[in-house]
């Protein structure tokens, strides 16, 4: 993800993230070559930083922007979210994460989630240092994530709508984190707590916004841009926007018979045949539903917009708006 500005400020936000990188390279080591490999084998793979650089953006809000704190806050959100991917990809059986192989792939399901437990504790150890305020919010974003994946793994229960499940299974596993982080760079820098609650509700709604933009780039994006095949959530069987939005169509008799073909395909068809699968994807690329999801994205990515309101204009509020954006207007 890239956020296009330019000037002081992002002079100022990357030489920080600079200094977030290296500290992140120390917390990913163990000290023991063997461990290393497996402990920082993700960090090393790279990634958006979306996180750490949403801390650092948010703490420009606060008159202490440049405090140990906030490079403290950044890296212990990264590592939490490098944890958690870790985890995720052991239950997701996924073979590749930020186009190498996955960890587990690598070295093992046991490995890996030793490995990601290792990320969790060296994240909370950083966070005592914080204080009890930090503490707190971090064991909230903590247990969020883990219902968050409780739900996506337990499925949806009985007269709860399948769209608002996953909406909110969204909102726990990424919108949390990415919360976490926006007001983690409020309250680090020494501003008050009802500004890091607004941009909190920011972070969120930007978040669920991302992971829908991610369940276009899923099927729309080729495989060099992403790291992945496309229609890879399809192949695992997993319903994303797109899938869940046919479904409903179908329910309330308002679906095309293009999406009765896909929907057919979905749930008939071997998608482990790249052919099968690729005829499912090239499908849905032509079908009004990919539109219908990026609409979505696009109004959760508003609806967090609109919290900035209450942030004064400037360098600042330009760079929020298109940290937004950016999260939604990506190929990978």
């Amino acid at each position: 993800m890239s956020i296009s500005f330019e000037g002081p400020l992002a002079d100022r936000l990357t030489a920080r993230m600079e200094i977030v990188e290296e500290h992140l390279e120390r917390e990913v080591r163990v000290g023991d070559a063997r461990l290393d490999r497996a402990t920082s084998h993700l960090a090393a793979a790279g990634g958006k930083r979306l996180r750490p650089a949403l801390v650092l953006l948010t703490a420009e809000l606060g008159p202490h922007p440049d405090a140990p704190e906030v490079i403290d806050s950044a890296v212990a959100v990264e590592l939490t979210h490098l944890a958690s991917l870790y985890h995720d990809d052991v239950m997701d059986d996924a073979p590749v994460r930020r186009g190498v192989p996955s960890a587990q792939h690598v070295f093992g399901n046991s490995v890996a989630i030793l490995s990601g437990d290792v990320l969790f504790a060296r994240a909370s150890r950083i966070v005592a240092g914080l204080g009890p305020r930090a503490v707190a919010l971090h064991a909230t974003t903590f247990e969020r994530l883990c219902t968050g994946q409780l739900n996506e793994t337990m499925g949806v229960p009985p007269g709860v709508s399948p769209i608002d499940h996953y909406v909110q299974v969204l909102a726990d596993k990424t919108g949390s984190l990415i919360a976490a982080s926006a007001r983690y760079g409020v309250i680090s820098a020494g501003e008050s707590e009802e500004l890091a609650e607004v941009l909190a509700q920011f972070g969120e709604k930007v978040g669920v916004a991302f992971q829908l933009s991610d369940d276009v780039i899923d099927i729309v994006s080729d495989g060099e841009t992403t790291g992945k095949t496309p229609g890879t959530d399809l192949r695992e069987g997993v319903d994303t926007m797109p899938t869940l939005l046919l479904r409903q169509w179908k329910a309330e008799g308002t679906l095309d018979p293009a999406g009765h073909r896909i929907l057919e395909k979905l749930d008939k068809a071997d998608l482990s045949s790249d052919a099968a699968l690729a005829e499912v994807v090239t499908m849905l690329r032509q079908h009004p539903v990919i539109e219908a999801t990026r609409a979505m994205a696009n109004d959760w990515m508003e609806r967090g917009i609109a919290y900035l309101d209450v942030v004064p204009e400037g360098d600042v509020k330009t760079a929020l708006i298109a940290y937004a954006q950016a999260a939604v207007h990506r190929a990978a």
